[in-house]
């Protein structure tokens, strides 16, 4: 833009001035006009009074312009009337400028015209010095002034104040936000004028709302989880003050002590990790998982922690469903997931885990047969420290478990989220597919 401003500038006032160069080196269409009248009228004069004729007209062309010297010459350069040609005549007679020349603004002198006879030019001419009022040029200064001067300062006034709107507005804006991020109103957004420019500075405008919209998630994630933690630590440690002030017997009360700091292990644990994982923003190199190997795995875990039938634990994953991610926290949303549906299923219901490849992902789904959930809640359950069943604090969980899920499978580029149907609920994970590795890939990565 710069760059184009200055050589509009430049071509600018080359133009101009060399169009109004031109105009103050000719003579005006008035001047000229006027001349040829009076070329016009002595030929007229001369020809109806002859000598007598050109000698009147001369007299009355005198008291118009007195300091305007004239004379009429025929084709053969002498005077037409009775006075002859004087000295300074004889000079310019062998240089005589057209009307149509141009005039230099250097001549210390006015220059010297002839003007053919308009009706028979080979009859005579007018010759006569320009006057002084007909002289072009004389507001040549004012013109080198406007443009030179005024013309070129007020292009760049207007180009610096259109400068200041498209470019210093934007950044000023930026710069309150980023002063308000100070007072902590961390909801600031930009205005949508400032957000849907199509530059670079459109760009920084979204970027500084996501930005802000990512602080304000982590700063209220963070006290919200204060927040909770704070509240779910309360009941065991009451619990643990009334165990210390009991009667109780030592092995008891060793037993609720073990119990309840176990609780509060688990729930702080569960709580960092969640932290963790909605702070993290620098991804681990992903690796290609097997989902039925991981699900053997996870499901054998499951069904000795919660003595669970494996026979009621099913996979209908194909063998080729490989998946990209990060094994340790794609096992872990998994087990909290598979943790869930068993504890919010029935004795004799069933679990099943199935799988669908949809382009370059794997869409994956966990039924089981428990109530399902209001509708309404279905995106709750995803929220810290949410139990619908309202379980006492560590008995049924802390309402973690699917938190922590959803917030590593996004981490890893996939989505989680849950649907009610017919027999209970569906959790389905969108997760990238990869391609399934050589035979020997496998085996050099068992032996190391």
């Amino acid at each position: 833009m710069l760059v184009a401003f200055c050589l509009l500038m430049i071509s600018l006032s080359w133009w101009v001035g060399r169009y109004v160069e031109e105009r103050n080196a000719n003579l005006s269409e008035q001047a000229r006009a006027e001349l040829r009248g009076y070329a016009r009228e002595a030929e007229q004069a001369w020809l109806d009074g002859g000598q007598a004729g050109a000698d009147r007209w001369l007299a009355a062309y005198a008291e118009v312009h007195p300091d305007s010297p004239a004379t009429l010459v025929g084709a053969d350069l002498q005077p037409l009337g009775s006075q002859p040609l004087s000295a300074e005549m004889h000079r310019h007679m062998t240089f005589l400028r057209g009307v149509d020349w141009p005039v230099s603004r250097h001549s210390k002198t006015l220059p010297w015209l002839r003007l053919d006879f308009p009706g028979a030019p080979q009859r005579g001419s007018l010759v006569l010095q320009l006057p002084a009022p007909m002289l072009p040029g004389r507001y040549a200064l004012a013109w080198q002034l406007i443009i030179n001067g005024l013309l070129p300062g007020l292009l760049t006034l207007l180009f610096c104040a259109g400068l200041y709107r498209l470019l210093i507005r934007p950044l000023n804006l930026l710069r309150e936000q980023a002063n308000a991020w100070r007072a902590d109103p961390l909801g600031v957004r930009l205005s949508p004028a400032a957000t849907t420019r199509k530059d670079e500075l459109g760009e920084l405008g979204r970027a500084f709302d996501q930005l802000s919209e990512r602080l304000q998630g982590t700063v209220a994630l963070q006290h919200q989880l204060l927040r909770d933690l704070s509240h779910e630590l309360r009941t065991p440690l009451s619990r643990l003050k009334v165990a210390g002030d009991s009667e109780l017997d030592g092995e008891r009360l060793r037993q609720r002590l073990v119990r309840e700091v176990d609780g509060m292990q688990r729930l702080v644990e569960d709580t960092l990790q969640l932290a963790w994982l909605d702070a993290e923003r620098s991804p681990r190199v992903p690796e290609p998982i097997q989902v039925q190997a991981l699900w053997e795995l996870v499901a054998e875990n499951a069904c000795f922690e919660t003595r669970w039938p494996a026979a009621r634990l099913l996979c209908t994953v194909p063998a080729e469903c490989w998946v990209l991610g990060d094994l340790d926290t794609l096992a872990q949303a998994l087990e909290n997931i598979l943790r869930n549906a068993i504890r919010h299923s029935p004795s004799h219901g069933r679990i099943g885990l199935h799988g669908q490849l949809q382009g370059e992902q794997w869409l994956l789904w966990l039924d089981d047969e428990g109530g399902g959930v209001a509708a309404e809640d279905l995106e709750r359950i995803f929220d810290p420290f949410i139990r619908l069943d309202g379980s006492r604090p560590g008995d049924g969980g802390f309402g973690l478990g699917l938190s922590i899920a959803r917030n590593a499978l996004q981490a890893q580029g996939g989505a989680l989220w849950a649907q009610n149907t017919r027999h209970g609920l569906r959790l389905n994970l969108r997760l990238r597919r990869a391609v399934e590795p050589s035979p020997a890939t496998v085996l050099a990565d068992a032996s190391l």
